[in-house]
């Protein structure tokens, strides 16, 4: 079975949809040794088919066809690095995010975010100068490196092998979850969807619902983002201490409004957000979230009907699901970055494929348990993690090896150029210039509804 028919299927919609489907094929893109090509355009795919799908639900016609263009994939798995903001290029890792040798190996580490930066050096007992850090490192083993630095807070995963992740304890855990789970909570009634809430255009499949966005990094705000594209009404909530970091902001954030506030303090204005929520999207590690009374059956219970969708790093169940954890360093700790390395280096992906595909996986749960709901009712589940989309890619590794035989696209690559799924914009962060939505089906919004606003500078209302 092909990526986008495994996919539809495991997201539990009808095969006949799939004729539904066509696709535009480019070799040369998002070259790898794993089928990442052909993954991406599977998540992009199941997830504008959805779109489709629950665009006819609503408006009484035929399933619109879909298009998947390599192209506009690739470029948008990989948005962060053609963003500018009045022609700058974002940072998007800071100089200690990255592997080091140790002295058994390599470990990689992410300290993009201060807080993550602080608990990494503490755990080291080094300053912030690199070499003072590689020194530190290289002589330790690379699995007394992640343990330390995991304990202290930090982030820090050993390379492994595929074979090694495997065997591994957490690796079994997650294998034994399917690609996006997802669960009926109750027995709340049908969803009953009104043609109101367009742009004075075609009806949008997630117009007139609103979307609470507790995510934060990529996957969590690549699936919102793309439900702000479809109409819904998404407002990101952040805790006033946690800032979140000004370029990744401007990437995820088109189409979404931008509010602080503490779940604490905060706790009667979240319960009012809450009571007119149609879906709540969380991205925090498993379980951080409980005692603030944000588990999917305790939002369920005070809002039947809703749709509760998860993305973690490393599963939900295992030693490690309690995790911090990114796209590079499950990239480090599942294999994908020993199979993607030269010679004895590691190396990496393409793109962060793990983040960008489980936020198009996830998207495509939430408008999946949308289109459940108008027919069965109940409020839903759905849950994605890095770790098992890594799996995806991992599984054919041994008969379906790419080579690298493409190049990611340019600017000036001729007819396979990125510029033309480019696009240009004043906002109140400067002068963006952006992806552009890699979703595409009759009707669909070729770019989103507004720019991003600054970081936290909307009310906390619907």
């Amino acid at each position: 079975m092909n990526p986008l028919a495994s996919f539809w299927s495991g997201l539990g919609g009808d095969p006949a949809l799939l004729t539904r489907v066509s696709a535009v094929e480019r070799p040369a893109v998002l070259p790898s040794r794993l089928p990442v090509r052909e993954t991406a355009r599977a998540c992009v795919g199941v997830c504008a088919l959805a779109a489709a799908e629950l665009t006819a639900l609503r408006t009484g016609g035929e399933v619109p066809a879909v298009r998947v263009d390599d192209g506009a994939v690739a470029t948008a798995f990989v948005s962060e690095r053609h963003l500018r903001i009045d022609g700058r290029a974002p940072e998007n890792f800071a100089p200690l995010s990255r592997f080091w040798r140790t002295a058994d190996g390599w470990v990689r580490t992410h300290a993009n975010y201060p807080h993550h930066r602080a608990r990494l050096l503490a755990a080291l007992g080094t300053g912030d100068d690199p070499d003072a850090v590689a020194a530190a490192l290289a002589g330790r083993s690379a699995y007394e490196v992640e343990d330390t630095v995991t304990a202290a807070g930090g982030l820090a995963v050993a390379l492994r092998t595929p074979e090694e992740w495997t065997a591994h304890e957490q690796a079994v855990a997650v294998a034994r979850h399917p690609l996006v789970e997802r669960e009926q909570l109750d027995t709340a009634r049908a969803r009953e969807f009104t043609p109101s809430g367009g742009r004075g255009g075609p009806l949008l499949p997630a117009a007139g619902l609103r979307v609470l966005d507790l995510t934060r990094v990529l996957a969590g705000p690549v699936a919102t983002r793309t439900l702000a594209l479809l109409g819904a009404d998404v407002l990101r909530l952040d805790a006033p201490g946690l800032p979140e970091l000004p370029d990744q902001h401007a990437d995820t954030g088109f189409g979404k409004r931008s509010a602080l506030l503490d779940l604490a303090a905060g706790r009667d204005t979240f319960e009012e957000l809450l009571a007119r929520a149609d879906v709540v999207v969380t991205g925090y590690r498993p379980g951080a979230l409980d005692r603030f009374g944000l588990s999917p059956r305790a939002l369920a219970e005070r809002r039947p009907g809703v749709v509760v969708a998860q993305v973690s790093a490393w599963g939900t169940s295992g030693p490690w699901a309690g995790r911090r954890g990114f796209d590079s360093l499950v990239q480090v700790a599942t294999g994908i970055a020993r199979i993607e390395g030269e010679a004895d280096r590691p190396g990496a992906l393409p793109a962060q494929a793990l983040d960008h595909g489980s936020g198009y996986l996830l998207a495509a749960g939430v408008l999946r348990s949308l289109t459940e709901q108008a027919e069965a009712g109940g409020s839903r589940r759905v849950r994605v993690a890095l770790a098992r989309t890594a799996g995806e890619l991992l599984a054919p590794a041994a008969e379906s090896a790419n080579g690298r035989e493409g190049e990611p696209l340019s600017d000036d690559d001729g007819e396979a150029s990125a510029a033309r799924w480019l696009a240009e914009r004043d906002s109140p962060l400067g002068r963006l210039r952006h992806v552009l939505p890699p979703l595409h089906f009759e009707g669909a919004p070729r770019n989103w509804p507004h720019p991003p606003a600054a970081w936290g500078t909307d009310p906390a209302r619907w």
